[in-house]
């Protein structure tokens, strides 16, 4: 049985050296691109990564510099927005299980079926007993997948209220980031103190597969500390490549 408690890892050493950080980063990041393919050629496991965070906390940053190094043909992201109102006339796990990863592959979930708990119970969309009941369905989801081969690292970016508002800010003040801008940011920042108590609800409840807690004000530290993770995972799999397989051909 998996830990049930949570892993809070809200701070960082401050002795932390930037510039050794980042190098050994970038040498872990180049491992899990060498692992990833292993994985992949392997197929017998795969990975799924699921980042949660408010606006802001830098979620698609955070997934380009962790698969820069890996190869395209074995890693799937998907993005959930709100809900289409075809996946609404369905259960609201109908829209997440087609991107679960098959054996062999690493998939990034930015956002999450968290968000089916998240935005209902804020902003009061559903009755409170249709939300409850969420709870389970999601805690059972996710031994599903553990028993069927997927292991599931949960990664929440935690973005401090003054680091929100200077990257919000700057998506009205960079033009390379206007696309990045959205009028119901604001509107949710607003909220910063009922999404945090809803999730805190999602921390103490859904923690089958422990949670893992990141600092997300800096993007540096950020990156090492998911790299870490991953790379931690990805390592205790003692992945080994496939043998030769053939009716025709043998080494003389």
């Amino acid at each position: 049985m998996r830990n049930m408690t949570t892993i809070r890892n809200l701070t960082f050493d401050p002795n932390l050296d930037k510039e050794k950080t980042r190098a050994e980063t970038k040498l872990m990041l180049k491992e899990i691109g060498d692992l990833q393919y292993q994985m992949y050629a392997e197929s017998k496991r795969s990975l799924l990564i699921v980042l949660q965070g408010l606006d802001a906390s830098g979620k698609d940053g955070l997934t380009r510099g962790l698969l820069d190094y890996c190869n395209p043909v074995g890693l799937r992201v998907h993005s959930f927005k709100k809900p289409t109102p075809l996946e609404n006339s369905h259960d609201f796990l109908w829209r997440v299980h087609p991107h679960v990863p098959p054996l062999g592959i690493i998939q990034v979930f930015i956002r999450s079926h968290f968000e089916d708990i998240l935005v209902p119970t804020v902003e009061k969309l559903f009755p409170l007993d249709k939300i409850e009941e969420r709870y389970e369905i999601i805690n059972g989801f996710e031994k599903l997948l553990e028993q069927n081969g997927t292991r599931v690292l949960k990664f929440f970016l935690s973005v401090s209220r003054e680091v929100q508002l200077e990257r919000l800010n700057e998506r009205l003040e960079n033009p390379q980031k206007y696309w990045k801008h959205n009028d119901g940011d604001w509107d949710t920042r607003e909220k910063f103190d009922k999404y945090q108590k809803v999730y805190d609800s999602i921390f103490e409840r859904c923690s089958y597969i422990p949670w893992h807690f990141v600092p997300a004000d800096s993007n540096w530290q950020k990156l090492y500390y998911v790299a870490r993770t991953v790379h931690q995972t990805l390592k205790i799999f003692d992945l080994q490549w496939p043998s030769l397989k053939s009716e025709r051909f043998s080494i003389k």
